[in-house]
């Protein structure tokens, strides 16, 4: 049987860890903008642009969850997950927007090693960090950390999509397989704003 104080130092430790994987998120997706601009550029991919515009929605995320887990409570809760809900939205907006085009103009990328090893590298790093947020979530109690949790899980998703898309590009000339990917994602995306709105 457990005390109230050991309840207690175990919340304090499941808090501290929920910062740990939102503050790693943050910093990967700042990091990630600096590295995903400048392959977007030389590489003239629309791809790993968006990519970044994805990171910018992970970060605004990661921003939201920062600001519920310093003062849970069942209002500020609702607010954080119509927060994120909003985030899939705009990322599923964009998604279904950006692989139209690409398919529509037939635009076909250069290709680029720094963003093939950048985004294999940001999706095992997601899907880890996915995991422990959803983890810690269920721990707590937290829905805001679980949903957020989701969109990481996204994001890995759509590096991997961008990953393959990337090499599909490089090794067999197939320009098309990335924006393919991209409705894949829409699908996801659309999934998560249905479970939190309706």
């Amino acid at each position: 049987m457990t005390s109230p104080g050991d309840d207690e130092a175990q919340q304090a430790l499941l808090l501290r860890r929920g910062f740990a994987l939102e503050y790693g998120t943050l910093f990967w997706n700042v990091a990630g903008i600096v590295v995903l601009g400048i392959a977007a550029v030389s590489a003239r991919s629309v791809a790993l642009a968006g990519f970044g515009l994805d990171s910018l929605i992970e970060i605004g995320a990661s921003a939201v969850v920062l600001w519920e887990l310093s003062g849970t409570g069942p209002e500020r809760q609702r607010l954080g997950l119509r927060l994120i809900g909003y985030a899939f939205a705009a990322l599923a907006a964009y998604l279904l927007v950006q692989s139209s085009v690409v398919l529509a103009t037939g635009y076909h990328p250069r290709h680029s090693a720094l963003g093939i090893v950048w985004t294999a590298v940001t999706a095992a790093a997601m899907f880890a960090l996915a995991a422990g947020k959803v983890r810690t979530g269920h721990a707590l109690g937290n829905p805001v950390l679980r949903t957020e949790g989701r969109v990481t899980m996204i994001d890995g998703i759509l590096a991997a999509a961008v990953l393959l898309g990337l090499i599909l590009n490089a090794a067999l000339g197939w320009w098309w397989a990335d924006p393919a990917a991209g409705y894949v994602l829409v699908f996801y995306a659309a999934r998560e704003v249905r479970e939190i709105f309706f």
